[in-house]
């Protein structure tokens, strides 16, 4: 660990303030710890309401070089960026596992996913398009073209610790725009890592100020992030709870928010589906990072033909899951964040319990391991049950049983989130149906593949009360950056639109 720790350039106590170079932090100290073995990794001194301003400041100054800068090179500093991740890949998903407890595996492809998004926004910085449209008067041209939006506030989750980070700053900065940092208080060490690796690329480039930290608490960092005139536009990962405290508080100043939050993810398995294929992906879906992604699989809703086979096949297979410390080999689930996840996940299964639910696999501790596993759980559920409009972070799964293809639509669209969905069928109809205007109402719908580990290319996000944000491919950029219509007159006339004639 401690060479990680070296090799990252983290020390025993570390500064949460980034502000065009490291500043003394002026808050209360954090330790951070390895949920998989209670030990503390460092400790974090958070940033104070004092050190925010300082950060939020030399921002918005940066930003006003920076937005001048041809976005290709500004593409060129986000190049050198994913270069200097590929350079330190193995040590930062070694952190990444460490200190937020998913598989080494994952902790790797998490930082594969941010060297693919640098990629992406290097091509992406020579394709900031607008559109050219018809003018109505003689002589006359309109157009759109897209300026920066200014300083972009990003608070992240525990979870994804450096991906999601990644897919806000390195899109908002070929966009122009500087970023302020506000990581979870699970996984500081992380981001101070990232940010150590941000400052190597823009040291002495005069632009230190485009990748911004502020690790502090909700009232010290959150709450004036939220609330602060400066920042235009503010993205969240969290919860359904966060989400609308960030969403009404960056509202009533009339700012933007772009919102990640619950899932709720469900996966449809018709009686014609491949079931090997659907038995591997809900697998993965529902235990893949614990159960702690916004897209794993909460809710498998199987045909009634079938629902006994797939529940027999996904209790052998979850038989097969080892468990343990996610750093060793051959450990497919590892820790829950902490100890409060873990009392959620047994709240939820003895509330399931009540509302008519069947234990088939797990429902307890591993406390042979530590204070924060448990053993991966699927349940039986009823379609009415209560506990199924509610997302439980954690390794549980309800299987429902349906009759047709468009109850388990039903079932399915009926909860408050719609982040990822997926079916599992060999019918065109079905397949169709599922994706059509009356299908699945999620921001993410799939066939014959599982609901999480989505590509960067799509845009990343979900519907109703998962906040309607998008994030990583398409044409998300556009949500980091200000639209402006333009129309131009070389005619030496001024005719009016709508043929209104005017003294």
């Amino acid at each position: 660990m401690q060479e990680v720790l070296e090799e990252l350039g983290l020390s025993d106590v570390n500064s949460g303030v980034y502000a065009s170079g490291w500043r003394e932090a002026h808050g209360k100290v954090l330790e951070s710890v390895n949920p998989a073995t209670g030990e503390v990794i460092a400790k974090v001194v958070r940033a104070s309401a004092g050190d925010y301003e300082a950060v939020i400041a030399d921002s918005v100054e940066t930003f006003r070089r920076w937005q001048m800068v041809p976005a290709p090179q500004r593409g060129a500093y986000v190049r050198a960026l994913g270069d200097a991740l590929r350079e330190k890949k193995a040590a930062l998903a070694a952190l990444v596992t460490l200190e937020m407890g998913k598989i080494l595996p994952e902790g790797e492809g998490e930082v594969q996913e941010m060297i693919d998004i640098a990629d992406f926004a290097v091509g992406l910085s020579r394709q900031l398009y607008g559109v050219t449209m018809v003018s109505e008067r003689p002589r006359h041209r309109m157009y759109e073209q897209w300026h920066p939006l200014g300083p972009v506030g990003i608070i992240t989750s525990f979870n994804f610790p450096t991906a999601v980070w990644s897919w806000n700053s390195m899109i908002a900065a070929v966009c122009g725009d500087t970023n302020v940092w506000k990581p979870s208080s699970s996984t500081p060490l992380t981001a101070i890592a990232v940010t150590n690796i941000s400052h190597s690329v823009m040291e002495r480039s005069g632009f230190e100020g485009v990748f911004n930290l502020a690790f502090g608490s909700g009232a010290d960092v959150g709450d004036l992030m939220v609330n602060d005139h400066r920042v235009p536009l503010v993205s969240a990962t969290g919860s359904c709870d966060m989400g609308y405290k960030v969403g009404v508080g960056v509202a009533k100043r009339l700012g933007r928010s772009l919102l990640e939050l619950g899932g709720n993810n469900a996966m449809i398995v018709m009686d014609d589906a491949n079931l090997d294929l659907a038995t591997r992906a809900a697998l993965f879906a529902a235990v893949g990072t614990a159960g702690q992604r916004c897209t794993s699989l909460r809710r498998l809703i199987v045909h009634e033909d079938v629902v006994d086979e797939v529940a027999k096949r996904m209790v052998a297979a979850y038989g097969q899951v080892s468990i343990g410390n996610p750093i060793e080999p051959g450990v497919l689930m590892g820790p829950l964040v902490d100890e409060v996840a873990v009392h959620n996940m047994l709240t939820a299964i003895d509330l399931a319990k009540t509302q008519g639910g069947e234990l088939l696999y797990g429902g307890g501790r591993r406390e042979d391991l530590g204070t924060s596993f448990v053993e991966p759980t699927i349940m039986k559920m009823p379609k009415d049950a209560g506990i199924l409009q509610e997302e439980t972070f954690a390794p549980l799964l309800y299987v429902i049983p349906v009759s047709s293809v468009g109850e388990a639509i039903e079932v399915q669209n009926g909860v408050r989130q719609g982040l990822s969905s997926a079916i599992f069928t060999d019918s065109l109809s079905s397949a169709e149906t599922f994706l059509s205007h009356e299908g699945s109402d999620c921001g993410i719908a799939n066939v014959n593949i599982g609901t999480s580990g989505a590509e960067i290319g799509g845009a990343f996000g979900g519907e109703k009360e998962t906040g309607g944000g998008r994030e990583a491919g398409s044409d998300a950029w556009k949500a980091y950056m200000r639209r402006q219509t333009t129309t131009i007159n070389w005619s030496g006339e001024l005719p009016l639109a709508q043929g209104i004639e005017f003294g």
